[in-house]
């Protein structure tokens, strides 16, 4: 987590005071050059945040409008202010927990919420790229949504939800539990690729050199490691977050991922996905970050997105996930536990 994380609701009444020079802020500076490294490739290196109020899907309200105007960005930078204020304001210690709220959906601050407000962070802007401030991450379809997915992958994708709603089998052993919840991966598709951000822990460190580039995850902790040229693995070596393998076209650094493993589903793709992702440094502390998704046997078509890396000052913390992963024991013992008592009430039927 970020020292922004800890301050973020003292700075609330800030943000809307000052969301709309926020929004009308320009990072590009005339004269500016792109940053090179050494061997004369654009220098890609330090800390960046995707954080953002922009969705990866377009609400279908905007149909295939890709920006904002001016105003209609204050006025969700505003609102969400406004909402971050509420969820974050004191509880009434005179409410009884009857009394509390029970809606996970908005502020996380029921009393069933796995968080409340003070763990998320999720930004406070609108992403802004191209002097446009957009509607949606994704570009093509010119929807703004995710191509329906294949018949045989939609029955796959409704037989995984059905057995996570009816929790068949999903406290078996550690193995049957998400990615997330082991500490594996990053929850969603922080690590990627792609990297689309989330609730929080939204950063990211980059590092080069003429060999590599290395893209650390704040959120689990996670490290890509993209191999400059060459050709990718054998197709029976799969790793977590794929095998990236890198080019330079130009400015820009092109970066083609496959071979991901079976367990890391990302929107139900198979073990086909291929991810390009295109990181592109288009204005002070800015990158331009594009991906397109090919999986010929999930989608009915590739679709493509974009997203402002922003460079931040923020320090990037360890995020200790195994040391103070008390869930995934506690889930495992109550299911045993469960067991247990099932057990002895068919056991107690019996006599």
């Amino acid at each position: 987590m970020t020292n922004a994380l800890l301050v973020r609701a003292g700075l609330v009444a800030v943000l809307i005071a000052a969301s709309g020079a926020a929004v009308g802020a320009d990072q590009g500076a005339k004269g500016w050059k792109v940053p090179r490294t050494a061997d004369g490739h654009p220098d890609l290196q330090g800390n960046w945040t995707n954080a953002t109020l922009t969705p990866l899907e377009r609400d279908a309200k905007f149909g295939d409008r890709l920006a904002l105007s001016k105003e209609e960005a204050q006025s969700v930078e505003n609102t969400e202010a406004e909402a971050n204020e509420r969820a974050n304001a004191p509880t009434d210690p005179k409410l009884g927990i009857k009394d509390l709220p029970h809606d996970c959906g908005r502020g996380f601050t029921g009393v069933n919420c796995g968080y409340n407000s003070f763990w998320v962070d999720p930004g406070t802007q609108v992403m802004q790229l191209n002097g446009e401030y957009r509607t949606s991450m994704i570009v093509d379809p010119p929807n703004g949504k995710v191509p329906p997915l294949l018949p045989e992958a939609q029955k796959a994708m409704a037989a995984r939800m059905a057995a996570f709603r009816g929790g068949g089998g999903s406290a078996d052993g550690p193995e049957a539990r998400s990615l997330g919840e082991r500490c594996i991966l990053s929850f969603g598709s922080s690590a990627g690729p792609p990297m689309i951000p989330l609730l929080y822990n939204n950063n990211y460190q980059i590092v080069q050199n003429k060999d590599t580039v290395v893209i650390l995850v704040e959120m689990v902790h996670d490290a890509r490691i993209v191999r400059l040229g060459g050709t990718h693995n054998p197709s029976d070596i799969r790793k977590w977050m794929g095998d990236s393998i890198g080019r330079w076209e130009g400015d820009t650094l092109v970066v083609e991922t496959t071979h991901f493993r079976r367990q890391q589903v990302f929107r139900g793709a198979s073990e086909n996905l291929k991810v390009t992702e295109r990181f592109t440094r288009v204005e002070p502390g800015k990158i331009l970050y594009e991906f397109q998704i090919d999986d010929p046997t999930t989608f009915t078509k590739p679709w493509r997105a974009q997203i402002a890396m922003n460079q931040t000052n923020e320090k990037i913390y360890e995020y200790a996930c195994h040391e103070g992963n008390y869930a995934l024991p506690g889930i495992l013992a109550g299911a045993r536990e469960a067991e247990r008592q099932a057990a002895a009430g068919e056991g107690a039927k019996k006599q």
